[in-house]
Order: structure tokens, then C-alpha cells, then sequence
């Protein structure tokens, strides 16, 4: 495997089964606080769409597990948001994730923009998620019909080529740049999501990368950035672990990659804290450490840095 060309075929091939979703139900939701745009701490609600499988098979994604093979019957999305939005706590913001790409047609059918609208234009902000090369005149015509301010949620991963390549995430840093400036143009905010230590990158490269990364997205007019530790767990990721390809970060690389970039005061810097404490190689510090970073999250200011006798002498965490 290392040096081989990691294609469609193989990342499917190396797949387990996936869970079973109900095309009228969202397979999660919750409301969860997050620092706004305005620096304000709101409530968001976040709802986890059941939909048709994202056509890009990005080597380190596990949503696939919660999608469905066809495309759902036109109105079982907006049902699903019904159903979430009577059954959650209020919120100000709403984030429609949907395990792949909002203005992907075969799983967010055309038909329900207007009826998904109406249900969402009474938030301040409508987030949802999509890949670079989707970020069309559909994503105008969606903000206008929720007459209220939409963000657009970009995978950039990494601006270090070909790692991008090696992702299979099929585009390009020129891609993204050419989508976050459409968005932006046409009055839509954008966040990115950055990974810490894809395949092929050592645990300095790794922290490295992703600061360079988070840059890059500023730089293309990003106002949000989400990082997220690389880990196991959708088939290929193993296979690659087990022939010394990728080995998952630690907990405080992900510490060092948000302190740095908090600092920069360029956009709202978040640490993607779901399940995190399997990064952390110290069980004495594990809490305090994530507990830091949901405040830095929260703050958007630098916390103290934890120190822990334990994990100290042998570089742990």
C-alpha cells in the first residue's frame, strides 16, 4: 500500500456495513453552545440529516455509515428538520448536516429548498455543509428563499497538495479559493474544516500543516475554522495505520494548533472536541485539558496551559 494510489474502489472495498437510517428522521441532532460570529456565546441547533451517500469518496470520512444508497423521497427532508426543530431545545442558530453536500441534488432534493426555507428562516444564521466544486447559483437561491444569513461549511482539509491528492478529496487549493470567493461575493460567510495529522505526515508535520492550513483559509475569506484530529474507523484508515501510513495525533497537538491560531484574532478557531480524549495518551490531565479547550472554544481567547507531573517526564498527551 504505501506508495499505491488510493482510489474509489479500495476505500470502498475496505468498508464495513453501514448503520440503518430512517429517510423521515434525522439519525442525531442536539443543541450544543458555540462562540458566534459576533463573539457572542448562542445556542446552535445542530441537525444530523439522514440522506443519500456523498459521491466523494474522501479517504479519511466515516459519515457514509449514517446515509442511504438512493435518494430519499422528495419532503422526507424537511420532515426530518420538522420533526428536530419540535423536538430540541430553542436556539439561535441552525447547522444542517447532512454527511456529505447540501447542494447535492441527489441528497437534498431541489424540490424541498423553499419548504426547508420556511423552516429555517427564523434562525440567525442557516449553516450547512458542501464541497468546494458544488458552491453554485444554488447556494444563492437557497440564502435568498431563507431570507436570512447562510454559511457555507468547506471541506479544505489540508492546503498541502499532495496530501489533498493522497485524500482523494478530488479538488484543489485553487478549487477552494475560487468557491470561498463566489460565497463570499455573493454575501455568504464560510467556515473550513482542518484536519490535524492526515496519512502521511509525521506529528510536527502534522501540527504544521494544519497552522498553514487554518492561514490559507483566512486568506481566502474564511471566517471559521474546525479542526479535527484524524482517526480510525471507517475501514481504509485502519489499513492504512496498520501499514504505518497514519498514526492519530495527540491531544496536544490539537492544543498547539488552536493556541497558535486563536492568537491571530483572524476568525473563531475551533477545536472539534468529539470524542477527543481517545488522542490523549495521559489519563491524569485528559479532563483538564479538553475542558480548556471547550472554553477556548467558547472565549475565543487563549486559557491557561495545562501542566501534569505524570505525563511530563515521557511527553504524553
Amino acid at each position: 500500500m504505501p506508495g499505491e494510489r488510493i482510489n474509489d474502489a479500495m476505500i470502498l472495498a475496505a468498508r464495513g456495513p453501514k448503520n440503518h437510517v430512517d429517510p423521515f428522521r434525522p439519525y442525531h441532532m442536539l443543541v450544543e453552545p458555540e462562540c458566534s460570529a459576533d463573539g457572542i456565546v448562542e445556542d446552535v441547533a445542530t441537525i444530523f440529516l439522514s440522506n443519500r451517500e456523498c459521491p466523494f469518496r474522501c479517504l479519511m470520512c466515516d459519515l457514509w455509515k449514517n446515509t442511504t444508497n438512493e435518494k430519499v423521497p422528495v419532503g422526507a427532508i424537511s420532515e426530518q428538520i420538522r420533526f428536530a426543530l419540535s423536538s430540541l431545545p430553542q436556539a439561535s442558530h441552525v447547522k444542517l448536516y447532512n454527511s456529505g453536500n447540501f447542494f447535492d441534488a441527489q441528497a437534498i432534493p431541489r424540490e424541498e429548498f423553499k419548504s426547508i426555507a420556511s423552516l429555517v428562516s427564523g434562525f440567525q444564521t442557516v449553516i450547512v455543509e458542501n464541497h468546494p466544486k458544488l458552491c453554485g447559483a444554488s447556494c444563492v437561491e437557497f440564502q435568498q428563499m431563507c431570507g436570512t444569513q447562510l454559511e457555507v461549511a468547506l471541506g479544505l482539509e489540508t492546503s498541502h497538495e499532495p496530501t489533498l491528492s493522497l485524500l482523494n478529496k478530488q479538488m484543489t487549493t485553487r478549487d477552494f479559493a475560487r468557491a470561498c470567493r463566489f460565497l463570499v461575493k455573493n454575501d455568504m460567510r464560510v467556515r473550513a474544516f482542518i484536519l490535524l495529522r492526515p496519512p502521511g505526515t509525521s506529528e510536527v508535520e502534522g501540527v504544521q500543516r494544519a497552522i498553514e492550513s487554518i492561514r490559507f483559509a483566512f486568506d481566502c475569506g474564511v471566517q471559521c475554522c474546525a479542526v479535527i484530529a484524524v482517526r480510525a474507523g471507517n475501514g481504509m484508515m485502519e489499513q492504512l495505520q496498520a501499514n504505518a501510513v497514519f498514526t492519530p495525533p495527540v491531544l496536544r497537538s490539537l492544543e498547539t494548533a488552536v493556541d497558535e491560531t486563536i492568537m491571530w484574532k483572524r476568525g473563531r478557531v475551533f477545536a472539534d472536541l468529539w470524542d477527543v480524549e481517545q488522542f490523549s495518551e495521559c489519563g491524569s490531565c485528559v479532563r483538564r485539558r479538553v475542558e480548556r479547550l471547550q472554553q477556548m472554544n467558547l472565549s475565543q481567547t487563549i486559557g491557561p496551559s495545562v501542566s501534569c507531573d505524570d505525563c511530563s517526564e515521557f511527553g504524553a498527551c
